[in-house]
């Protein structure tokens, strides 16, 4: 085994810079969720617990926020961390590991100075002005592969490319070659099994509070082919969206973008209880002008498990929950947060475009179990599927009583969706552990749809480490089949992606 721990890079000519102490002692209850790790590290043949199956042959990658510094505003998010990128290497039976943070515009600026020079939650008008012309962007939400590129992605910023062998920051704002004419870009683009095709879009997309919209495609080349523009009914957090073979659907929740609060010094969003949701369906390929909205509840729902377009009419599963999902957003007219009004459940939301005179979207609550952070087999993005995975709580699970004054509803769990036969199984991490985000891994390039593995990080609490942990999609019951043990903890990621070994040896 070699360990080698490394601390992000220092230019010796900043050494004399004035500065105060670096502590991170008085870090709030939130921004403990992304408290800093700060190291990158190369692991090579981690211990594993179990056997890695012979299949499984290629890379996990998962980001997260990691502060570079104590944060310059006391009361910032968790989400404001710079992007920390981790890299399971699978093959053979062997686990390697390694991790950078993504080189940011924002991530040089703060090191040259040796303290945090970007204020609140993508609110400017924090910012330290030495950093006016620079982007604020963390790329620290999602992690994806397109083009032989790996993009590290954050939705108020274009992508950062990083090397997906080495994690070297390879081009720290990347426009497509100047194509990409969005100032944003969102960190959940769809890809197109049959066509090799990315679908994205970008929103906020002609600046700060604007309620432009830019929708595109990147073909399997790298090359923007197609884009429209749209406008949505209130600016707001568009985090997500469904695309399908015939459509693309936007839905629009009261996390409103709030500059008033901005200039206050607060973050970016508030959540109106006053605002409906908006559903938006337009068609994949047209000019957007065809685009019809749809008026729901106020409801909040940030991601969409899977959609499926059936003639006119369009299906899409989120988890969705009766009220604002995120405790660190505040809420605009003062409301307590309610937790139990944050739970989420998986949600069909429906539209038939063959009637002219509808003006509302259906809405179903499929299963009653609660989780975060849906996904679905990667392969079936824009196509009819059948199968979902999700992180979830059980409540009937044991949990260790020593850690009850932590966790009262820990996601314990990763649930498998059977659509078709309305059925579920689960794997129970443990009563000391809560999961992360879980991402399908294929049993073969050309396995059936659901057929392979979930993968993601378990946090061992007591033990104060993390894991990955591998699980047949097919036993979910049974447990993991194999556990790759790390003798740290990393911190918290928010999305991850699988990049076969095919794909890795293309890319050189």
């Amino acid at each position: 085994m070699n360990l080698i721990l490394k601390p992000y890079s220092l230019n010796p000519a900043d050494a004399g810079h004035p500065s105060t102490p670096v502590s991170f002692a008085n870090l709030s209850m939130f921004q403990r969720f992304g408290a800093p790790f700060r190291a990158e590290v190369d692991l090579r043949d981690c211990e594993v617990e179990g056997e890695i199956p012979s299949d499984v042959n290629g890379a996990f990658y998962r980001v997260g926020p990691d502060y570079q510094y104590p944060p310059k505003c006391p009361d910032n998010i968790p989400f404001d961390g710079e992007g920390y990128v981790a890299m399971f290497r699978l093959s053979r039976g062997h686990a390697d590991f390694k991790s950078r943070y993504v080189r940011t515009q924002r991530f040089k600026a703060q090191e040259a100075a040796r303290r945090s020079l970007f204020g609140m939650y993508r609110n400017p008008y924090t910012d330290d002005p030495s950093v006016k012309t620079l982007s604020r962007g963390t790329a620290n939400t999602h992690v994806v592969y397109h083009a032989g590129k790996l993009m590290a992605l954050k939705e108020d910023s274009p992508p950062v490319l990083m090397d997906p062998n080495t994690l070297e920051t390879l081009d720290d704002y990347y426009d497509f070659n100047g194509k990409l004419v969005s100032r944003t870009f969102t960190a959940h683009p769809k890809f197109d099994s049959e066509t090799g095709e990315m679908i994205a879009f970008g929103y906020e997309a002609k600046g700060e509070a604007t309620d432009d919209v830019a929708v595109f495609t990147v073909d399997r080349r790298g090359r923007v082919t197609w884009q429209a523009w749209i406008k949505v009914p209130y600016v707001g957090m568009l985090h997500d969206f469904a695309v399908t073979q015939k459509h693309i659907a936007f839905l629009v929740i009261p996390m409103a973008t709030n500059v008033q609060q901005m200039k206050l010094g607060g973050v970016h969003f508030a959540w109106d209880s006053h605002l409906p949701t908006w559903l938006g369906v337009m068609r994949r390929g047209g000019d957007g002008k065809d685009i019809r909205w749809f008026k729901g509840p106020e409801r909040c729902a940030t991601h969409v498990m899977g959609a499926v377009s059936d003639g006119d009419r369009v299906q899409i599963d989120m988890d969705m929950a009766l009220k604002n999902q995120f405790p660190f957003f505040p809420n605009a007219y003062g409301e307590p947060y309610d937790d139990r009004a944050a739970e989420g459940r998986i949600t069909r939301l429906t539209v038939d475009l063959s009637k002219k005179s509808a003006d509302t979207y259906g809405m179903e609550t499929l299963y009653p179990i609660v989780g975060i952070l849906p996904r679905q087999d990667d392969r079936y993005h824009t196509m009819p599927y059948r199968y979902g995975f999700m992180p979830t709580m059980d409540p009937a699970r044991p949990f260790d009583e020593r850690l009850a004054h932590v966790l009262t509803q820990p996601v314990n769990c990763w649930t498998r969706f059977d659509h078709a036969t309305h059925t579920t199984s689960t794997f129970f991490a443990g009563p000391e552990s809560t999961l992360q985000e879980c991402c399908f891994v294929p049993r073969s390039k050309d396995a059936p749809e659901g057929d392979g593995y979930v993968v993601g990080i378990a946090n061992r609490l007591i033990e104060n480490r993390s894991d990955l942990v591998i699980v047949d999609t097919k036993r979910m019951e049974e447990g993991a089949v194999a556990t790759v043990k790390l003798p740290f903890r990393i911190g918290a990621g928010i999305h991850g992606w699988w990049v076969s070994g095919e794909q890795l040896a293309a890319a050189g």
